[in-house]
């Protein structure tokens, strides 16, 4: 369907900026806030950094708080909870995708399912199952209700499904065990959707805030989203925006840099996967 002729490219293109414009202002005003030398002043709604520049309410907020073991702790929860979901989606989406046994729509429709569910209706129950597990309080533990994925389980699934099943095959005839096609065969040609799946789940559990702060009390265990509560409380009852800014950029700014870098990956991996 071609483009309305009456609808000239540039005015097109200077709506797109004005929401691009609009959706980066809150993003603009915390850099700015950032580096400013006063935040608590009539300028401090300004999108434009006030002079002198200054690095200090970014130091300031970093001495403020344990960062780096905020970090680790957050690096933990995320990249550990997405390795032990590489492992069940990929097994899980291989059987979906390539064996037939009794059963197996309605399984998969069952798995499915769990997409309509909201997280928060599953907290009380994990939290007993952890209690009786002895793993409250621990990063293991806070990781475990988020070891099999549904949504990845179907990501994988329907990108195992745009691979011929002649591959498969030839790898087993040659003598290759189910799991050696798997890793060697078929991952590879799937790096786009895994790329995809990354990128999905490690900025949900980035960002992850309320079940965190339901099951790690100790403060050495607390990932970044909860150090960052209670950092803004103790900033926000002096009128410290600056610092709260600078707090927020801190957590935000990996996944921002990660993006720019991996957005490529990002978009290509659900069109590989036939997702639209």
């Amino acid at each position: 369907m071609s483009a309305n002729p009456s609808f000239p490219l540039k005015t097109l293109f200077l709506l797109l900026a004005c929401a691009a414009f609009l959706w980066l202002s809150p993003l603009l005003w915390m850099f700015s806030a950032a580096i400013s030398p006063d935040s608590f002043s009539p300028a401090m709604a300004s999108l434009v950094p006030r002079r002198p520049l200054t690095l200090a309410t970014l130091a300031g907020a970093w001495d403020s708080a344990d960062w780096l073991r905020l970090y680790a702790n957050t690096l933990i929860f995320a990249l550990g909870t997405f390795l032990a979901q590489l492992v069940t989606i990929t097994t899980a989406g291989y059987v979906f995708a390539y064996h037939e046994f009794r059963g197996k729509t309605l399984l998969f429709y069952l798995l499915l399912i769990q997409l309509m569910i909201m997280p928060v209706m599953l907290m009380v129950p994990n939290m007993m199952t952890l209690h009786q597990l002895g793993l409250l309080n621990t990063l293991t533990g806070a990781m475990m209700p988020y070891f099999a994925s549904a949504f990845g389980v179907f990501l994988m699934r329907q990108a195992f499904l745009n691979i011929p099943r002649e591959l498969e095959d030839a790898a087993l005839m040659e003598g290759s065990r189910w799991w050696q096609v798997v890793l060697y065969v078929l991952l590879p040609m799937t790096r786009p959707a895994l790329m995809a799946f990354a990128a999905v789940t490690i900025t949900y559990h980035w960002n992850e805030f309320l079940w965190p702060l339901m099951v790690l009390n100790d403060p050495d265990k607390q990932v970044l989203t909860v150090g960052l509560a209670s950092f803004a409380m103790g900033a926000e009852s002096g009128g410290q925006w600056g610092m709260i800014c600078a707090g927020s950029l801190m957590v935000c700014l990996p996944l921002m840099v990660a993006f720019i870098f991996c957005q490529k990956h990002f978009l290509s991996g659900f069109g590989f996967s036939g997702i639209k």
